[in-house]
């Protein structure tokens, strides 16, 4: 009999990460043991495991993320995400700072072909 996998994430990471999809109260949180968010068959949000978020961003707005807040290329399963930033552990502590990055996210993934 094959058993249920367990989240390894940090409490305080998923109950942040909570809060923040909380915020925006149209986005629903899926996956029991990887979380996440998605419209239209696109994730927009994703928390690994080690309690990392993953942000998905239009080019514009990533390229401004990654400067402001001198953070990476989202890493998944060692494939290098190129249009995911990774959230940095203060800004995932500032949810109302964070929230806005979350808006753009959906209203980018919206704009994406339906898969």
């Amino acid at each position: 009999m094959a058993t249920k996998k367990a989240s390894q994430i940090p409490p305080a990471n998923l109950e942040l990460y909570e809060k923040l999809i909380a915020s925006l109260p149209d986005i629903e949180r899926k996956g029991a043991v990887h979380p996440y968010t998605s419209v239209n068959g696109h994730m927009f949000t994703y928390l690994d495991q080690s309690g990392t978020v993953g942000l998905r961003l239009p080019k514009q707005e990533l390229d401004a993320f990654l400067k402001k807040y001198q953070t990476t290329l989202f890493e998944s399963y060692g494939v290098v995400k190129k249009d995911w930033v990774t959230v940095p552990g203060t800004l995932l502590k500032n949810t109302k700072q964070l929230a806005k990055y979350l808006e753009i996210s959906q209203a980018y993934v919206k704009t994406l072909k339906p898969k």
